[in-house]
């Protein structure tokens, strides 16, 4: 299948198209971590689908559970005394250390996590060319990297954050212009194991915001994502927001 976001231009797309994204609801609704890096690599190239050789299992369930059992449940190295995975999920930073013990004795080169939160200096617009790029750099060494999405919303005079996800990056531009405050997306959402669309830019309302009105990360804009609409009470307005990214750059 081609990739079709919702602008035209010249893609970047994830080396195999062809792959059906996993579902996490065969397992539990907190698979979302692992579920999304099992579609990366079974989007990616054909040296990053060998990691799916160190992944047991003939069914997705079964991979999802292997992945869960083998990586996730080994203490984490960020977390004291708690486990990789948990009831509430996992954290990327912990996905990123499940992501290259998969990977290790395929002989794959290390993924890196990064915030992607404005850093001291930095523009919005700045930072939505940053993130742009290590997004492309990841899908062009052939790894289709991880989102790490929060929804906030504002409630009793603070941003609350309701609920948390991980999608697997498909598909987006080679190139964002300098003025650019958006850019087009598909995703793998492993809720379900749809492909779908949407759009990375600079909040269009302020989140999270300093004094002055500027929101430091970006929204992701994801119609068709359900992440903790259920918590938005009835008046509440609520931001999906990009908070991180796992990939090879």
């Amino acid at each position: 299948m081609a990739f079709a976001p919702l602008s035209a231009g010249p893609l970047r797309e994830a080396p195999n198209p062809s792959a059906t994204p996993a579902n996490q609801l065969v397992v539990s609704g907190n698979a979302c971590g692992p579920t999304a890096l099992l579609n990366s690599f079974r989007f990616g190239n054909v040296d990053w689908q060998r990691a799916l050789n160190n992944i047991k299992g003939t069914t997705d369930k079964e991979r999802i559970y292997c992945l869960i059992r083998e990586s996730g449940m080994r203490p984490s190295q960020h977390l004291e005394g708690h486990t990789r995975w948990s009831r509430k999920g996992v954290n990327i930073a912990d996905l990123c250390d499940m992501a290259n013990e998969t990977t290790r004795s395929q002989m794959l080169p290390l993924v890196s996590q990064e915030v992607l939160f404005l850093k001291k200096g930095e523009t919005p617009e700045k930072l939505l060319q940053r993130v742009h790029q290590r997004l492309n750099v990841s899908l062009s060494k052939g790894l289709p990297p991880l989102l790490s999405l929060r929804r906030y919303v504002r409630r009793g005079g603070e941003w609350v954050v309701l609920e948390a996800h991980f999608v697997t990056l498909l598909s987006l531009p080679k190139k964002v212009e300098k003025d650019a405050r958006s850019f087009p997306v598909t995703y793998a959402d492993p809720w379900g194991g749809k492909i779908r669309n949407g759009s990375i830019g600079i909040a269009g309302r302020p989140v999270l915001s300093d004094p002055s009105g500027v929101s430091p990360c970006l929204e992701a804009v994801f119609p068709e994502s359900s992440v903790g609409k259920k918590l938005v009470r009835s008046g509440e307005q609520s931001t999906l927001t990009l908070a991180a990214a796992l990939g090879r750059w």
